[in-house]
């Protein structure tokens, strides 16, 4: 089984056209994508929640 594709942080920011400041404080409200920390500390975003995010705001939106 593959493993899901992981998306770094600067990858996501990139993607979804905003500021790393930017992206903090809708995470800080619960609406930024899911996030996974992992052990070295850095954070990752499976590909799958982006997707999902993308699809609930695309929904609101509509």
């Amino acid at each position: 089984m593959a493993s899901p594709k992981m998306l770094k942080l600067s990858e996501v920011l990139e993607e979804i056209g905003m500021s790393r400041a930017a992206f903090y404080r809708m995470r800080a409200r619960g609406h930024a994508p899911r996030l996974i920390k992992l052990p070295n500390g850095q954070l990752r975003c499976r590909r799958a929640d982006l997707d999902s995010w993308w699809q609930q705001h695309e929904q609101r939106a509509a």
